[in-house]
């Protein structure tokens, strides 16, 4: 017999259900695919509440359906894709890599924050890492573009952009509200949990070091909805 899906399986799924249900809900007139849209909606509810909480939960998926359709749009608006987060690979002269411990959650990261509107990727880097971390940095090149679904580190379809960038100044100092702690840690003493890592801490490290690395990227699964590597685990997309 097979594995049991994983959660984090059962998460992707719900949320492709729920963003091929609000789309369609975004682009149809005719109320009787709008009421099989919206069950679909209940459907993938279940299935994520289900996941994260167990079966007692489902009692609360009304409310994250009811959430799901208040983002709703028309037209081209109403296209639900991922967001997008943009993320920084610092390092400093000991080859020690900046990392944030996350308030809300607990978990380390690089430093990352939403794509703001009206700024470019390489623009949130800069700033994101200076609101976090107190650190000046320049954007050197995109090292990584990940699926953050499949690193396991967010609950909501995301893609990360990670940007390599040298430090210009500034004083360590973590954000009072986003950050519980920052630093500076060397690929032998990592801080737990650090979210994704078994992912991306061995190629950050080498772009760190100038060795030659191209773009990281999450593979394409065969077949791609069951394929191998949809928990995250395996991949060599881009390496």
């Amino acid at each position: 017999m097979g594995h049991a899906p994983s959660t984090r399986q059962l998460l992707r799924w719900s949320e492709s259900l729920a963003a091929i249900a609000r789309t369609g809900l975004g682009f149809s007139e005719s109320l009787y695919e709008r009421e099989r849209f919206e069950e679909v909606l209940h459907v993938a509810a279940d299935i994520k509440v289900t996941a994260s909480e167990g079966a007692g939960g489902v009692e609360d998926a009304e409310g994250l359906v009811e959430e799901w359709l208040a983002e709703v749009g028309k037209g081209v608006p109403g296209y639900v894709t991922p967001k997008v987060a943009v993320g920084a690979a610092v390092g400093n002269e000991k080859g020690e890599l900046l990392l944030i411990k996350r308030a809300d959650s607990g978990v380390w990261l690089y430093p990352t924050g939403w794509a703001d509107v009206g700024y470019s990727a390489a623009e949130v880097v800069v700033k994101e890492v200076r609101e976090e971390t107190g650190i000046e940095v320049e954007p050197m090149r995109l090292i990584a573009v990940l699926d953050g679904l499949r690193l396991g580190f967010t609950r909501i379809p995301l893609y990360s952009l990670v940007f390599q960038c040298r430090v210009l100044g500034g004083e360590l100092k973590a954000h009072p509200l986003e950050c519980a702690d920052v630093g500076w840690f060397s690929p032998d003493a990592l801080p737990e949990p650090l979210a994704g890592a078994e992912r991306w801490r061995d190629h950050v490290f080498k772009a760190l070091r100038g060795e030659p690395v191209d773009v990281l990227y999450d593979n394409v699964r065969q077949p791609m909805w069951r394929g191998e590597g949809d928990t995250g685990e395996g991949d060599t997309g881009g390496e």
